[in-house]
């Protein structure tokens, strides 16, 4: 028995999962320190994917480009947490909702006149632009495999830094109950901008990585924000840990739902959230 085509979509799902992952973590850490509704994270995944194109077009290569787009990431990310967000951490969710809604604009007309309203591509790199075998007639391309080990590898790093570190601390302590880390002494301001700076950089880290897999196109944020908050719903709000198994669940459940149960692939999503909202209201992982 050949089990290549089986193979090839697990590793699909993980993939996908894994990618998801990137960008939830960033927008559930945000929602959860911060109490931001940010609607414009998939405008980050987005600028992430042109940073990719742009950078790689300059520089002439692809990991030089992502070097350099993480910086302007994090360097965008603390711009608009000083300029904007800051601000709104004591006002209700409509006007959070209305500020990111603004940018989502802003990102979608700046996309227009400094690139343009084309598709484009990123080439992948050419040491990684090879498939293996997998099965008796089956392969798949190793530019996939190393998305998900970079994936991974960012996840590891994003346990070690929230469960092993001084700020981790502070960011746990933030999420948990935000006015009485401030009372304890903990800059919970910094902790804000650093939160959001990161959540920025995660989601324009997986639009950059995920650039040579994928089409760049205009409104391609949209695509992930809509999947990006029902993994947050899922997870729980500020769980990294329910972001990863939320991903990887609704990740695996499309995966196999599409070949499994065609029509009706696309809600199988909704269908999980529906049933964790119903079994658990506040998420699989409550912080």
């Amino acid at each position: 028995m050949d089990f290549g085509p089986l193979l090839i979509q697990i590793l699909n799902a993980v993939q996908y999962g894994l990618l998801l992952f990137l960008i939830a973590s960033g927008l559930t850490l945000i929602f959860g320190v911060m109490g931001i509704i940010n609607i414009a994270h998939g405008s980050f995944y987005m600028m992430g994917a042109y940073f990719a194109f742009t950078l790689t077009n300059l520089t002439g290569n692809f990991f030089i480009a992502i070097f350099f787009g993480a910086i302007l990431s994090v360097l965008i990310g603390s711009l608009l947490e000083w300029a904007l967000f800051r601000h709104l951490y004591k006002r209700d969710h409509l006007q959070q909702v209305l500020l990111s809604y603004g940018l989502i604009l802003i990102f979608e007309e700046l996309r227009s006149l400094l690139v343009d309203d084309e598709v484009h591509a990123v080439a992948v790199p050419a040491w990684l632009d090879y498939s293996i075998p997998l099965g008796q007639i089956m392969t798949y391309p190793m530019y996939r495999l190393f998305i998900s080990g970079v994936c991974i590898a960012v996840a590891v790093a994003l346990y070690v830094l929230i469960t092993h570190t001084r700020i981790g601390a502070m960011i746990r302590a933030g999420t948990s109950n935000r006015n009485m880390a401030q009372i304890l002494g903990i800059n919970i301001n910094m902790i804000s901008r650093l939160v959001f700076s990161l959540g920025v950089a995660l989601a324009a880290f997986a639009g950059m990585i995920n650039a040579p897999a994928s089409a760049i196109s205009p409104n391609m944020g949209m695509q992930v924000l809509i999947i990006s908050f029902v993994v947050v719903i899922i997870g729980g709000i500020g769980s990294v840990w329910g972001a990863l198994l939320a991903s990887l669940l609704i990740a695996f459940a499309e995966t196999f739902g599409s070949i499994l149960l065609p029509n009706y692939a696309g809600m199988m999503t909704y269908i999980i959230m529906a049933f964790v909202l119903l079994w658990r209201p506040e998420g699989i992982f409550k912080q």
